[in-house]
């Protein structure tokens, strides 16, 4: 997939981080790579074989101190190439795009992979 259709399916997932939300978002950029780096793999504890799908580089909402300003902004990062990897068709993809913004953006506001993935249970099984 060209790189700008890409772009676009990440900004659509964007968008659909309610308002409220999306107003409570501080000094963070969201950025399209290729592939993760090895550097990447290995500050996120990525077993060998393994990869990313997204990253959260930066100081959560909820650690920032009154002594957090004049900072670089915070950098949500989602992988190209590994998305594609796993979605079976163009469908697919947007949904997986969708999950890992909305993930990364979770992790902005400070919530762990460990409680991410308890909401995404209590979430199937009311489904």
């Amino acid at each position: 997939m060209e790189l700008e259709r890409f772009e676009e399916l990440v900004r659509r997932g964007l968008d659909l981080i309610p308002d409220e939300i999306h107003a409570r978002m501080s000094n963070v950029d969201i950025e399209v790579q290729d592939v993760p780096s090895p550097q990447q793999l290995s500050a996120a504890g990525v077993p060998h074989g393994h990869t990313l799908l997204g990253l959260y580089v930066g100081i959560p909402l909820t650690r920032r101190t009154s002594g957090y300003n004049m900072v670089m902004p915070d950098r949500i990062i989602i992988f190209q190439r590994p998305l594609e990897r796993i979605s079976r068709n163009e469908d697919a993809l947007v949904d997986r795009v969708r999950d890992t913004v909305i993930h990364e953006v979770a992790h902005h506001f400070g919530i762990s992979d460990e409680r991410l993935d308890e909401i995404e249970a209590e979430r199937h099984k009311e489904q």
